[in-house]
């Protein structure tokens, strides 16, 4: 199959990689088919950065990345209809990924990439089915790891 997306052209995509969100994200509820882009950056230490790009809508794509790139350790619980809605049957099936953004240059934070950890997008890698987790209150347990060595 194939489909055209703004940020990447013309692409071939084989219909059993399409990742459906069943209930399309927050703000974009009509986008429930997506495609999973990789691009590995040639650093020191290399970053991959997913693109999540919307078949159904060219000029919507989201960058994502693993939460252990800012030293996050993601616990939280699923609902049952979010179990249900991702057909889960083994949390080995299952990723977490964070929706990454470059704060404007006169945004407080001193970082070049920043990443949205209230809204965690969690797949079912096995079933292709995906949800953005919306972390309200205490429901998640994130830790925080240095990376800087100890004195």
């Amino acid at each position: 199959m194939k489909f055209h997306s703004t940020q990447f052209g013309t692409q071939e995509v084989d219909p059993e990689s399409i990742l459906t969100f069943p209930n399309g994200m927050p703000g974009f509820e009509g986008s429930t088919r997506y495609k999973l882009f990789h691009i590995e950056e040639n650093t020191e230490q290399p970053v991959v950065v997913h693109w999540l790009q919307s078949i159904d809508e060219p000029d919507v794509a989201f960058a994502l990345v693993d939460p252990a790139l800012f030293g996050l350790n993601y616990e939280f619980v699923l609902t049952d209809e979010e179990e249900q809605l991702l057909k889960m049957e083994s949390v080995e099936d299952i990723a977490v990924l964070l929706m990454a953004y470059k704060p404007e240059p006169d945004a407080v934070s001193k970082a070049s990439i920043n990443a949205n950890i209230n809204g965690p997008i969690v797949l079912n890698m096995r079933a292709r089915l995906g949800l953005q987790k919306i972390l309200v209150g205490l429901e998640a347990d994130i830790t925080l790891k240095s990376k800087k060595p100890a004195a």
